[in-house]
């Protein structure tokens, strides 16, 4: 007899959504100048909210904004009372977290149980670490009395919405800096929900500013003459554009970008346990993730084995609606990154790589992909090269040591990496080689506010979370 697991829905009740919302600039919503825009729910191609886009004038209030609360009262405020307001805030987003992690998963798409157990808690995390630096940084190696920069212009992505506003916000202002973030279009809803955390923590005003809008609306932050810091996440093509526009400023840059991480796996590894650190490397938040595990390199020995594990625990994934708990796999976040996902899909097809994926029944509204497996795959592919940023893994394979570190940085990306096996001293000689800003041991995906993260190459420069986090907002 089979077994099926029966709805257990999540309720929509506990989130109330504005018809519509505008910016945040100086403490209070205003209206946005440019044209709004609708956010909607992936899952079912819903309208959600009508959001107010700014325009360069309201990006100009808000950079002003956070000037006067930098030069007014933040940026002369002693950490220790920074450090207060951290922890309001942290407790704030534990107390609402039901609440938070219903509306991320509407908005974005992502199984509840994800935002429910990985990205709130370390949300909340992320204020209590930065929180505890406040008074402490002239212990954090940057010399005895390090300063603020100012104003920091941080745009993030949709693919963690509120974890990567937990990423900039928190540290920047630790350090004593005010911020203006731009969340992105298609997820503005948890962004502008904090912006209401910041409120009722009795923030002072500007000091946290959230201007919505799409590619525009970023560009005219990242270029405005009053930002002294750029934060951003997001694609490589975009950070590259990033990185003229500031080149030659005063600002100080770090950019978190692409991926195309390997995830090795030894002969000696744990076959069972391996398995699962490749469903979560690529299958993870429907492989929305820059540092997903969308290269498989297997030792030829085990290849047909760890396969034909990997595929049976394929067919046990449940793709579906982002509020049933029992969900693994949910919905693409937009119409447009579903066509990329298939079209490289398709690429890897013509090129002769061979696809599977199991048997799934789709939704028949929203944006849906299959979790899908491609085989025979040869460097010179593009689903090998590209980062396709979907449920998509490519399978090769390596004999020795040497062949798989070459292998694994045969790419012009260097976020992160994964090392399956038994011996602690292979893990230790394939890090030092692997040129990758992370490295994962007989695990993969693991975030900790005191651990530092960052990339090589096209993954970008420079360090966000840990102590080394402090370093991008601070005159050092």
């Amino acid at each position: 007899m089979d077994f099926q697991y029966a709805p257990a829905p999540e309720s929509r009740a506990v989130v109330d959504i504005r018809p519509s919302y505008g910016l945040f600039i100086g403490g209070e919503f205003v209206d946005g100048h440019g044209e709004p825009f609708k956010s909607i729910d992936p899952s079912n191609e819903e309208p959600l909210a009508e959001i107010a886009c700014a325009d360069a004038a309201d990006v100009d209030r808000a950079v002003a904004a956070a000037r006067a609360a930098y030069d007014g009262v933040w940026g002369t405020m002693p950490g220790r009372e920074r450090a207060k307001y951290l922890y309001r805030i942290a407790r704030i987003v534990q107390e609402r977290s039901r609440e938070l992690a219903v509306l991320e998963s509407i908005d974005n798409g992502k199984p509840i149980r994800e935002s429910r157990d990985v990205d709130l808690p370390l949300v909340a995390a992320h204020f209590f670490y930065y929180a505890g630096w406040a008074d402490k940084l002239g212990h954090a190696g940057f010399g005895p009395d390090p300063r603020p920069l100012g104003v920091a212009g941080q745009v993030i992505p949709w693919n963690f919405p509120l974890l990567m506003l937990a990423w900039k916000i928190a540290p920047a202002l630790a350090c004593g800096n005010t911020v203006v973030l731009k969340p992105a279009e298609t997820t503005p809803l948890t962004a502008l929900a904090f912006a209401e955390i910041c409120r009722q923590a009795d923030l002072p005003p500007g000091v946290v500013n959230i201007v919505t809008g799409a590619g525009d609306t970023g560009r005219a932050l990242v270029e405005h003459d009053g930002v002294d810091k750029v934060a951003f996440t997001g694609s490589t093509e975009v950070g590259r554009q990033i990185a003229r526009a500031v080149a030659g400023t005063r600002k100080k840059l770090t950019l978190e970008l692409g991926g195309k991480a390997a995830n090795v796996i030894f002969e000696d590894a744990a076959l069972d346990q391996a398995v699962e650190g490749v469903v979560n490397g690529i299958f993870f938040n429907q492989g929305h993730v820059c540092c997903a595990g969308s290269r498989l390199l297997v030792q030829e020995s085990v290849a047909d084995e760890l396969l034909d594990r990997l595929k049976r625990r394929m067919t046990t994934l449940r793709v579906g609606d982002p509020l049933d708990k029992n969900t693994d796999v949910g919905a693409i976040n937009s119409a447009e990154q579903l066509a990329k996902i298939r079209a490289l899909s398709e690429i890897g097809e013509r090129e002769g790589a061979t696809r599977w994926s199991p048997p799934c029944e789709l939704p028949q509204r929203g944006f849906w992909f299959v979790p899908t497996v491609f085989t025979g795959v040869a460097q010179s592919h593009r689903i090998a090269r590209e980062e396709i940023f979907g449920p998509v893994l490519s399978v090769l394979t390596f004999r020795t040591p040497a062949e798989a570190v070459e292998k694994a940085n045969n790419t012009p990306y260097g976020l992160s990496a994964g090392v399956w096996t038994e011996k602690g001293s292979r893990i230790l000689w394939m890090a030092e080689r692997l040129r990758a800003g992370v490295v994962w041991a007989n695990t993969f995906n693991k975030f900790d506010p005191a651990s530092p993260f960052g990339g090589y190459k096209e993954s970008g420069f420079g360090r966000e979370g840990g102590r080394h986090g402090l370093e991008a907002y601070l005159n050092v």
